[in-house]
């Protein structure tokens, strides 16, 4: 192989649209925008705007709400925790915690703890230590002879101290 018959993909790089270059081309005089009105010209800007009525995003109800402070959780199933055990990625026998989620590739960052939920099996004994666990996955963490502590999330233990 070389350098000079490396070729992309047919239909990979488009030919790019010469607009006004004479009537003959297709695409000259007014350059495919038609005649005249605020699209024909330069610097329009006109994303939700219908000609005086009420734009749409205005016309409908706006539903919800949402808690400022909130805390956000990494949800991490049980089935990615098996996985990065049976990859020798998480050490079973040490406690899980957010750290060693980091640690093995499971969660990129911590966010405010991390949550266990039940998708997936656990043939591990493993103990963890998160911020939150779902009740399915409770069971099935002690149905496979390990163990949960449930910490105070992050964010709201530095706020506890401080207050």
């Amino acid at each position: 192989m070389k350098l000079n018959s490396i070729s992309d993909n047919p239909g990979a790089n488009k030919a790019r649209k010469r607009v006004g270059r004479g009537i003959g081309s297709g695409l000259g005089k007014t350059a495919g925008r038609g005649h005249k009105g605020q699209k024909a010209r330069s610097g329009v800007a006109i994303k939700g705007f219908e000609g005086g009525q009420m734009p749409i995003h205005r016309r409908l109800p706006k539903r919800g709400f949402k808690k400022p402070g909130q805390k956000q959780f990494n949800a991490v199933n049980l089935e990615r925790i098996q996985v990065a055990i049976d990859a020798g990625k998480l050490d079973a026998k040490a406690t899980v915690d957010a750290a060693a989620l980091i640690a093995a590739g499971v969660i990129r960052r911590a966010k405010d703890g991390v949550r266990i939920l039940s998708r997936g099996e656990l043939k591990a004994k493993v103990a963890f230590k998160v911020a939150g666990v779902s009740a399915a996955a409770k069971d099935a963490i002690e149905k496979a002879g390990g163990s949960v502590e449930i910490v105070a999330p992050a964010k709201a233990a530095e706020e506890g101290a401080s207050a």
